[in-house]
């Protein structure tokens, strides 16, 4: 599954379209494809691994669940779930994706507030949240689409290595200093994916994520699948301190890593046009609380466990 730098890439790429009318449409969804035909394309937003099309007295919710990808201007050997036709020829292609429409403004559906990558992303109001829910687990918290809307695994596991924060510490044991550090790099980290990704050299960046040793300490790092999400936490026994008592065990699973990649170069690589979005010391002792554009979609990782709404004051 994509994580919202990704689909930030798909944004920017899309926006062209803009201003565009929909002339033909086409694919497998079971949508009404008939409610597309003839509507204008008034803004491409996205909202933490929701792609949208806000048209005209409509929008359209694009997820890119597990394999999900996108064609823009050109297609894939296989049908698509969704085609949309312009004129000139031009074409956005989605392919195994889930699709829904959205009837009421994005703006009263949404938390803009909770996306990392929005303008108007409130790290006081994550704090807050966060601290609300003392038992919360450090690998769950990050991957709350409530709190934190387009972090996904990876920028999960960079962010908790950078900070050195153990997965299983728990939100009420953090002290406030590396509280507010895991919510502002939540969102540093992110942009950093951005760049990476951008220049095709997000990998290399990977410190922790599908590593098989531990930078700092030169260890072997440990690979569970931790949490109430259940999914690969990628850390350091040793530096990655674990504040406050959760009582859950580290079980090791045998996961896929990859070797450390070389560090990139001081010169930016150059590659090929961007084709693809949708795919960022302590003792290791208990703590106590203390226009045509043409790109892809890589895939993506698990529907949404959920979307964020704006809550009543």
């Amino acid at each position: 599954m994509p994580e919202g730098p990704s689909i930030v890439i798909l944004k920017q790429a899309a926006k062209p379209f803009e201003g565009r009318t929909i002339e033909r449409v086409e694919g497998n969804t079971r949508l009404d494809k008939d409610r597309l035909v003839g509507r204008r394309i008034v803004a491409v937003r996205s909202w933490g691994k929701h792609f949208l099309l806000e048209l005209d007295g409509l929008a359209l919710r694009v997820h890119f669940l597990l394999f999900g990808t996108y064609r823009i201007n050109e297609r894939k050997d296989m049908p698509a779930r969704l085609s949309l036709g312009f004129s000139g020829g031009d074409e956005l292609n989605f392919y195994t994706s889930s699709l829904q429409f959205i009837e009421a403004p994005l703006d009263s559906v949404y938390d803009w507030h909770a996306d990392v990558m929005s303008d108007q992303w409130d790290p006081a109001l994550a704090r807050k949240r966060l601290r609300a829910r003392p038992d919360l687990l450090a690998c769950d918290a990050l991957l709350d689409q409530d709190v934190f809307a387009g972090v996904g695994n990876i920028i999960k596991n960079e962010v908790l290595f950078r900070i050195r924060v153990h997965p299983l510490s728990t939100m009420g044991a953090l002290p406030a200093p590396v509280l507010r550090s895991l919510v502002e790099q939540a969102r540093q980290y992110a942009f950093e994916f951005l760049e990476w990704k951008k220049q095709f050299v997000l990998k290399q960046h990977w410190q922790a994520h599908r590593q098989t040793t531990c930078p700092r300490c030169q260890i072997p790092l440990h690979h569970a699948k931790l949490g109430k999400t259940n999914r690969r936490s990628d850390f350091c026994e040793r530096c990655q301190v674990r504040y406050g008592d959760a009582g859950v065990a580290v079980v090791p699973v045998d996961v896929p890593v990859k070797k450390r990649a070389a560090q990139p170069a001081a010169a930016a690589r150059k590659r090929a046009p961007l084709k693809a979005a949708a795919t960022a010391s302590p003792s290791a002792a208990t703590k106590k609380s203390a226009a045509k554009p043409r790109s892809s979609a890589p895939s993506p990782e698990a529907p949404p466990a959920s979307r964020s709404r704006k809550r009543a004051a």
